[in-house]
């Protein structure tokens, strides 16, 4: 029942910490991505890839006790910080997860900030079209966030990496 709940905790407890909503939603759909079992459905948003199963799972998780989130006040918006509970950490040592490798690909995803991972996602979302057809949606869709060539192509280089990291350990 609680399987894809689990994961998700997995992912909290090998990242220490997660920094907002936006960057958890990409961490998780990256992970799905290269080829990690996470289930949750996406759609393409505002920023991206994003997951109503995974909010409200978040939101489960929360009112479970098993999962930490902190709401601050930056600035002119709220940022939510996500860690684990003791409560979950006793659940997941009781119903192991096997990820292998999770935590070397989410602690590196953990450490890039939100919009190149907003770019990563983008760019994992429309993985079946050739690269100059990928680039054209990034300029169109996120045209606000004036990424560049450059920026596209050390997306696709990252996606590389973790796709390695996924699978050589």
């Amino acid at each position: 029942m609680l399987k894809d709940h689990a994961k998700l905790m997995q992912a909290v407890l090998v990242s220490g910490e997660i920094i907002g909503r936006k960057k958890l939603q990409k961490m998780i759909y990256i992970a799905k991505k290269v080829s990690f079992p996470f289930h949750e459905k996406f759609q393409f948003h505002f920023y991206g890839p994003y997951s109503e199963e995974l909010t409200l799972r978040v939101e489960e998780l929360c009112n479970m006790g098993f999962l930490n989130e902190v709401k601050e006040k930056k600035g002119g918006y709220f940022q939510y910080r996500y860690t684990l509970t003791e409560n979950g950490r006793e659940f997941l040592s009781l119903n192991e997860v096997e990820m292998p490798y999770l935590q070397d690909c989410l602690e590196d995803m953990n450490d890039q900030n939100a919009r190149f991972l907003e770019l990563v996602s983008t760019v994992l979302y429309f993985d079946n079209l050739p690269k100059e057809e990928v680039a054209n949606k990034v300029f169109t869709l996120k045209s606000k966030q004036r990424y560049t060539e450059a920026e596209i192509d050390e997306a696709y280089q990252y996606i590389e990496t973790l796709k390695e990291k996924a699978k050589t350990h």
